[in-house]
Order: structure tokens, then C-alpha cells, then sequence
């Protein structure tokens, strides 16, 4: 999967997020802060970087039909969300976005629904412990994967479930992941 993106480093992010065309003006005021803060920052990958945060990377995972994705219901922040996570030693948001994937879900045959970026969000993750405040530039990736291929849930979350795309709105589930739902129609 890695191939798919030899490009690594905040600068071959920065040229794609230039190639990214937002959903809508909110999501394009997310992308030029991204790409500021890309240019601006010491080390944007650092789970350590706060002020002002760091990279993310995050999956949505939707089944061929593009009827369901694929959430967790993450035990710190009790909601439903797409699977993602930190950078560990990536330099490359798709591979963080790709290897949280499978982490959280146990998913390998996941593959890229469409080349390149999906979605990008910026929000703020509260204090905790010795963590100040500060935010996480979400890079998100979509992907397909099998809704019969078993999957597990891992200690991060309370379960994991093939949820239907059209009952999102309905389910309070948080405005970003209802925003990744109504670009599904999109997916080639």
C-alpha cells in the first residue's frame, strides 16, 4: 500500500493537500490551516508536538456497495468514529491512516477505494493528564473492505460495527463523520 504514496515528509503532504479539493469553504479553511501549520511546524508528525498539535492519520472503511462503513466506538472519547490515530515512526499519513486501520480492526484486506486524499479535519482534543490541549490534523483516507471479513475489536474501543451509511445523520453521530458519509456518494 505504501507504494501508492512514495512521498513522505510534511512537504509531499503540503503538495497534497494543493491537490486536494475540499467538500466546502469549512473544509478548505481546514486545509490551508493544515498546510500552514505543516510548513510552520518543527516536527508536525510528533504525538509530542502541542502547540499547536500534530498529524493524524484516519480511515473511513466502507463495504463495496458503499452502504455501511466500519466505526468504533472509541472507549476515551464514547463515540462513534472512524478507525485513525497517531504517527509512530511514519512519515506518511496514508500509512498512519492504513496501519491504525488495521490495528483497531483486525482488517487486512483493506484496499484504497480512491488515490489520495479523502478528507481533512481539524479538532481540538481536550487535556488529559500531562497533555495540554491542542489539535489534531486529521488526514483521512478511504478504503474498502469486506463486510464478511471477521473483524476484532481492539482495547481502544467498545465495539465495532458495519453501520448503515443512510442512518448516520440519525444516530448523533459526530458532524466529521457525518461529513465522511456524504462524500461516500462520491467514491468511485
Amino acid at each position: 500500500m505504501h507504494g501508492d504514496h512514495p512521498q513522505t515528509g510534511p512537504g509531499a503532504l503540503i503538495d497534497a493537500l494543493g491537490a486536494y479539493l475540499p467538500g466546502d469553504e469549512r473544509e478548505a479553511r481546514m486545509v490551508a490551516r493544515t498546510q500552514a501549520f505543516l510548513a510552520a511546524a518543527d516536527d508536525p508528525f510528533s504525538r509530542r508536538s502541542f502547540a499547536p498539535g500534530h498529524i493524524t492519520g484516519s480511515a473511513w472503511i466502507v463495504d463495496a456497495e458503499r452502504t455501511h462503513a466500519l466505526l468504533v466506538h472509541h472507549r476515551k472519547l464514547e463515540r462513534w468514529l472512524q478507525p485513525g490515530g497517531h504517527a509512530e515512526t511514519e512519515r506518511d499519513a496514508l500509512a498512519i491512516a492504513l496501519r491504525e486501520a488495521r490495528e483497531e480492526t483486525g482488517l487486512h484486506g483493506l484496499r484504497l477505494a480512491q488515490p489520495g486524499i479523502y478528507d481533512v479535519d481539524v479538532h481540538v482534543i481536550p487535556a488529559r493528564g500531562d497533555d495540554p490541549e491542542h489539535a489534531h490534523f486529521d488526514i483521512r483516507f478511504a478504503f474498502v473492505a469486506d463486510r464478511g471479513e471477521p473483524f476484532v475489536v481492539s482495547e481502544e474501543s467498545h465495539a465495532l460495527a458495519w453501520r448503515p451509511i443512510a442512518e448516520l445523520d440519525r444516530d448523533g453521530v459526530d458532524e466529521s463523520v457525518r461529513r465522511l458519509a456524504r462524500k461516500t456518494a462520491r467514491l468511485p
